[in-house]
């Protein structure tokens, strides 16, 4: 993970109602940016230019720019219900999704002035997550009825799954090759199915491959790595742990004792993993050792969500 510059930016938000931007490879706070006195961070997104930074929670999404010194955000979305749980950008930057407890993952067209939303999914259950497939058309979205959802957001042909009863699914996740997805939730468990596709489908097929008994408490979030080689589950338990996504076999365990650990990025190269905790601390961890490299300090509550974003730069 070699620093070139100062975009190497790591974003933190949580329950301090503020947002912090960190050079990455020196631990240094650079900016602190206002949120709502109402509401956590729930997620953080960067555009695909890494020019602005997006934040959902409580009946709110908010578009900061980066390139300047404003604290403040440049956007505010109008007529947000509920708690917004997820977001996210098309490849392209051209629209942005959100998942929302409103029941509903929306659609934004962000090539027009005031963005607005152009199209909707109704999950009729209160939606805790989505991620969007690398084909840039079909949307994942896990809600708390235990409902996995495959949306094309073109054609509006839609699936759902139920991998487990009485359960609420936290967060779903697809490789960035496009073989597998995940979904994890408040049980414990993680689900994994194999993705495929061809070209008379109107959809992605999902085929359900295994249930890993991935923590013994509340799974928070799921994500592969760039290299779709690992995927990282957080958990209620004070851990991040690693799994081998040939077999998905348990690779590394992280351990924060004592506190939850809410969101983690991995950085390009997929040998590093930043995480967020309860502590109010980010770590950078590396891989190879289980060692935390670096830690990011100056919230004053829990962290729930963090961005990261870099590149690898080819010699």
């Amino acid at each position: 993970m070699e620093a070139t510059g100062d975009q190497l930016i790591l974003a933190t938000g949580g329950y301090d109602h503020i947002i912090k931007l960190w050079q990455a490879h020196t631990g240094n706070c650079i900016r602190t940016l206002r949120f709502v006195e109402t509401s956590q961070v729930n997620a953080l997104d960067r555009t695909p230019d890494k020019t602005r930074l997006a934040a959902c929670g409580y009946q709110c999404i908010r578009l900061y720019d980066l390139e300047s010194n404003c604290t403040v955000p440049v956007i505010n979305f109008e007529s947000v219900q509920k708690n917004v749980t997820r977001l996210g950008f098309q490849e392209d930057g051209n629209w942005m999704y959100t998942a929302g407890e409103d029941h509903r993952v929306r659609i934004w067209d962000m090539l027009s002035a005031t963005p607005h939303c152009s199209r909707v999914f109704d999950c009729q259950a209160p939606v805790n997550a989505a991620c969007l497939h690398p084909n840039q058309v079909e949307i994942a979205m896990g809600a708390q009825n235990g409902g996995v959802y495959l949306w094309d957001v073109k054609s509006e042909v839609h699936e759902q799954l139920i991998p487990e009863v009485d359960a609420s699914i936290q967060d779903v996740a697809i490789s960035p090759d496009g073989q597998y997805m995940a979904a994890v939730n408040n049980k414990g468990n993680c689900y994994i199915w194999s993705l495929s596709s061809s070209p008379n489908q109107k959809l992605t097929t999902l085929q359900p491959k295994l249930k890993i008994a991935a923590h013994k408490r509340y799974v928070l979030r799921c994500k592969f790595s760039p290299d779709s080689r690992l995927l990282v589950t957080t958990s209620g338990d004070g851990t991040a742990r690693i799994w081998k996504s040939d077999d998905f076999t348990m690779w590394r365990e992280l351990c924060i004792e004592g506190y939850w650990v809410w969101d983690a990025a991995f950085s390009a190269d997929s040998k590093y993993l930043f995480t967020a905790s309860s502590d109010g601390i980010a770590r950078l961890w590396k891989l190879q050792t289980k060692n935390p490299e670096r830690k990011y300090t100056g919230h004053t509550k829990a962290i729930t969500a963090l961005s990261f974003k870099d590149e690898i730069v080819s010699e």
